[in-house]
């Protein structure tokens, strides 16, 4: 808080004090200079006069001795004198005997100086002669020019003004560093102080007593104001504390100290207006104590309400995960998370009910309680807030209806899908202890000449129960857990064992593909990894091509690159997957240390016939050959989709035209009969 400049008692002050401060000095300057004005005027008949007495006697011997050479002479003497402008040695009846002019030299200031001592100043001083002979013989005349003198006069003037202008700004600066130092400074410091305070509590923040000011009237009103905050901060802070316990009343639960319904109704409101706003999740979480009325009924009220406390705690312990958890009343809670995946929610509620069915000590019993969850998510089940909760209290009471200490979606078709992720994500923990993984393998033939140049490692689950799941639905899981570390060992150990029987059998040249999730890209023990398993079973490394998909790179490209540069010191080749699917720009590209790309089979489809497709592969094919990269299609199913891509200079193929993903002996029975089929052709 600040006065404006122009409003400031010192720039008041110094506007006064400067215009009476050049006033007087204008006036004191003015007295001076008239001074000096008549000054300079004496100067001027002194001069003369000085002057005609010096030579009255050369002229006074010239005029009686009628000597023109001497009255010149002296009338030349005259003229050294640089006021002179006219002489003349003569009797005013008779002819001069000795004259002479000087033209007057215009000068700028003569406008000022001729008013003031006139264009020129005549002088004379009459010649006689000597004793005894007193005759009057003539005069000597002189005429002095007045710009000389006047040119003096204005110089001083001028320094008479200017320095009686600067003798008063001088005297307008102390006047007013003065009154600054003294009252406006301090003032300001007070109001400076005064700004900083908080409105809302104006006593905890007093203005400071300057230094020096402790007995003046300064000190004064600093004492009076800070009294003056000092009441009005405990009149506030005992309304305000009145204010916040009646809002907290009517906003909060007085058992738990949790929001209320109406609270997290709007809590819930913010956090669907901001997941709405970032285009994410957010779930309602209604949860339900089960029988809870036999817990008073067989203990006490007091009981049942240290029990609902505890359950505030349990729940409140998830806070970091949490938007928000209220009371919604009797033995029902409610949790808002946002940001979050169905997946999530589902993990969550479980945690959730597993920690509240932990035993309760309260009051020297030990008592334990069970919950049912209902749970609706945003923006799939609504948007409005109120019919969000009601919707997640309906499903809770559904399921208390059907069975309890369990959570339920409010869309049945989420509730089975998380429930099977769930069972999914339990199983894989023991899916490979068990033996329930397998590899097969499609063949990669080159269009060069046919050959088939090597096989990609593709993984399978068959689950005891489910049969085989798809790679799609359990490889996100294993990425989300952490398994995928041990399972993807695992692939690449059996894949590269798999290698080194097929190249001892006769195909020395034959390479092996393994898929690579982004988890594993990251792993900081994966470059080992590779190189230990390729050691082991004494596999050259080019043999090895690791493919990376598009998207996962994109997640963070600069870690990956460094990753990936790593992975291609060990001298494996490394082939990006699936590639035009993500979102990628192709100037990463160059960044990457890539052998191969690989055509995702969403642009195979349907060439030759798409006209889309093909300019896609057309432009891919072309990148690769510019980056100097080897190019792969998959999905390939016909002889013109081989046909087209051979055209166009592609240099691998794979897809259901040659062969299915295979177990390993079956696909080294199609690679037998693939190759006496091919030599046969040729022959």
């Amino acid at each position: 808080m600040k006065v404006e400049t122009r409003h400031s008692l010192s720039v008041k002050l110094l506007r006064l004090v400067l215009l009476w401060a050049l006033l007087a000095g204008m006036l004191l300057s003015l007295a001076q200079i008239f001074v000096d004005l008549r000054a300079v005027r004496a100067n001027l008949v002194r001069d003369a006069n000085q002057i005609l007495a010096m030579f009255h006697d050369p002229a006074s011997q010239a005029i009686f001795s009628l000597d023109r050479e001497t009255a010149s002479q002296v009338i030349e003497g005259l003229f050294a004198h640089p006021a002179v402008q006219q002489a003349t040695i003569g009797h005013p009846d008779e002819a001069p005997l000795a004259s002479r002019t000087r033209p007057r030299q215009p000068v700028f200031y003569q406008y000022l100086t001729d008013p003031l001592f006139g264009v020129q100043q005549s002088f004379s001083i009459p010649l006689h002669g000597r004793a005894p002979y007193d005759n009057y013989y003539g005069e000597l005349q002189l005429s002095l020019d007045t710009t000389h003198y006047g040119e003096r006069f204005l110089r001083n003037a001028l320094i008479i003004l200017v320095t009686g202008l600067l003798r008063a700004l001088v005297m307008a600066a102390v006047v007013y560093l003065l009154y600054h130092i003294l009252l406006t400074r301090p003032l300001g410091r007070i109001i400076e102080h005064i700004g900083f305070i908080n409105p809302d509590r104006p006593g905890k923040m007093m203005v400071p007593m300057l230094p020096g000011q402790e007995k003046n009237e300064l000190g004064l009103l600093t004492r009076k104001i800070n009294q003056l905050l000092d009441s009005i901060e405990r009149n506030r802070s005992g309304r305000r504390e009145a204010e916040a316990s009646l809002l907290h009343l009517s906003r909060h639960d007085q058992l738990t100290g949790l929001p209320n319904r109406s609270l997290m109704l709007e809590q819930l409101s913010r956090v669907l207006s901001d997941a709405h706003r970032r285009q994410r999740n957010a779930a309602v979480l209604c949860c339900g104590l089960d029988d809870f009325k036999t817990i008073n009924e067989k203990f006490s009220y007091q009981v049942g309400d240290q029990a609902l406390i505890a359950v505030a705690e349990r729940l409140q312990a998830h806070s970091g995960r949490l938007s928000s958890v209220a009371r919604l009343g009797g033995d029902q809670f409610a949790l808002i998370v946002a940001d979050v995946e169905p997946w999530e929610v589902a993990e969550l509620a479980q945690q959730i009910l597993n920690e509240l069915s932990l035993p309760l000590m309260l009051d020297g019993h030990s008592i334990t309680l069970q919950a049912t969850i209902g749970i609706t998510l945003f923006p799939d089940d609504g948007m409005d807030p109120g019919k969000l909760l009601q919707k997640a209290e309906q499903t809770m009471m559904l399921a208390k209806a059907r069975s309890r200490n369990r959570f339920q979606f409010y869309i049945a078709s989420v509730d089975t899908e998380m429930r099977m992720r769930r069972e999914l994500a339990a199983g894989l923990r023991e899916a490979l202890a068990n033996n329930q993984f397998h590899l097969v393998y499609q063949p990669q033939i080159s269009l060069r000449d046919k050959r088939v140049t090597g096989v990609e490692a593709l993984l399978r689950w068959h689950h005891p129960e489910r049969g085989m799941v798809p790679p799609d639905l359990f490889i996100p899981l294993a990425e989300q857990s952490g398994a995928i570390i041990a399972i993807g060992e695992w692939v690449l150990d059996q894949a590269c064992l798999q290698l080194r029987e097929w190249q001892h059998k006769g195909l020395p040249d034959l390479r092996m593909s393994v898929n690579l999730s982004t988890v594993q890209l990251h792993h900081p023990d994966l470059c080992d990894m590779v190189t230990r398993t390729l050691d082991r079973y004494a596999l050259a490394r080019h043999s090895l091509d690791l493919e990376v998909t598009e998207t996962g790179l994109m997640e963070d490209i600069d870690a990956a690159a460094r990753h990936l540069h790593q992975l291609k010191a060990t001298g494996v080749r490394i082939a990006l997957d699936d590639f035009g699917t993500g979102y990628s720009s192709l100037s990463y590209l160059r960044r990457l240390p890539l052998d191969k790309i690989k055509i995702d089979k969403s642009f195979t489809g349907d060439l030759p016939a798409d006209e889309d497709d093909r300019n896609i592969v057309r432009v891919i094919i072309q990148l690769g050959r510019n980056l100097k990269m080897e190019v792969i299609a998959e999905g390939v199913e016909s002889a013109e989709q081989e046909a087209y891509l051979q055209d166009e200079g592609c240099d691998e193929v794979q897809g259901y035209f040659y062969s299915r993903p295979l177990s390993a002996p079956d696909l080294w029975v199609w690679m037998r009969n693939y190759q006496q089929a091919l030599a046969s052709e040729t022959q």
